[in-house]
């Protein structure tokens, strides 16, 4: 099995990924292909050192991986062009909502498919990557595409296909919802007589900070909330708003649920 990687669509997300890939010498530029019809975006990819083609019968045959990166809308009429390499090359996509079972229909059904979620971070090295494979990728290739997708981030596998709507709700969707908590921070502090921009920086920072020391403590967050929380004090008031009769909890739910049910018929 080759290491050559193939990256079909180079937007934000597609260019995101593979300056990751370079960057950390996960991946040679020699072994890259990018294919991208759109000039700009093709010259970007260019200049990073990679080969770069417009379409997909420019593809070297031995290609070991063909990374689909392109908009949901128009996969339907992209993919189809790279049946030819069912049985070598393993197929990893990260368009939204479209499943194995429909790239298995345009590729054949011994095609060996990935589907990735990723979120926006991934731009910045810092998303989170969920992964799912068919039944016939390999032990091996599952090694490497997780090595070369942790370059955007963290990376989780799961087992079950139709637990990626939720995975959908939860992180794919996620960041929205933090960046409306900054907006709602920022906007409450304005409210309480702060300046806008200090208002902005306060809120950015401390969500920057509590999810930064979220993830390298060793106590759960509830811990770490309640060592926040004196007893009667302004942390403790927030927190019965926040908290009293689950007022957070639910609505946080209820929205995630919102975004599952609608992953789901968005994949019909």
């Amino acid at each position: 099995m080759g290491k050559s990687v193939v990256l079909v669509g180079c937007g934000n997300m597609g260019y995101a990924m593979l300056k990751g890939w370079i960057a950390s010498g996960k991946l040679a530029a020699s072994d890259t292909t990018v294919v991208e019809p759109n000039d700009g975006l093709r010259e970007r990819a260019a200049a990073l050192g990679v080969n770069t083609a417009t379409k997909a019968d420019e593809v070297s045959p031995s290609a070991g991986f063909i990374v689909f990166a392109v908009k949901p809308q128009i996969i339907r009429d992209i993919a189809p062009a790279y049946a030819s390499h069912t049985g070598k090359a393993t197929f990893i996509s990260v368009v939204a909502g479209l499943g194995t079972a429909g790239f298995e229909e345009m590729l054949g059904r011994h095609a060996s498919v990935m589907r990735c979620m990723p979120n926006t971070p991934a731009a910045i090295g810092k998303g989170m990557m969920v992964l799912f494979s068919n039944r016939n990728v390999t032990e091996e290739a599952k090694q490497f595409a997780s090595e070369l997708l942790a370059t955007s981030g963290a990376i989780a596998t799961i087992e079950n296909e139709e637990m990626m709507d939720a995975v959908t709700a939860v992180s794919g969707s996620g960041p929205a919802y933090v960046f409306h908590f900054i907006e709602c921070l920022t906007a409450a502090g304005e409210k309480a007589g702060l300046p806008k921009d200090t208002a902005k920086l306060l809120a950015m920072q401390t969500v920057y900070g509590a999810a930064s020391l979220a993830k390298e403590s060793d106590e759960e967050p509830g811990r770490l909330r309640e060592q926040v929380t004196s007893p009667n004090g302004t942390t403790a008031a927030a927190l019965n708003i926040l908290m009293g009769e689950n007022r957070l909890l639910d609505l946080v739910t209820e929205a995630v649920e919102a975004a599952r049910r609608r992953s789901i018929e968005l994949g019909k």
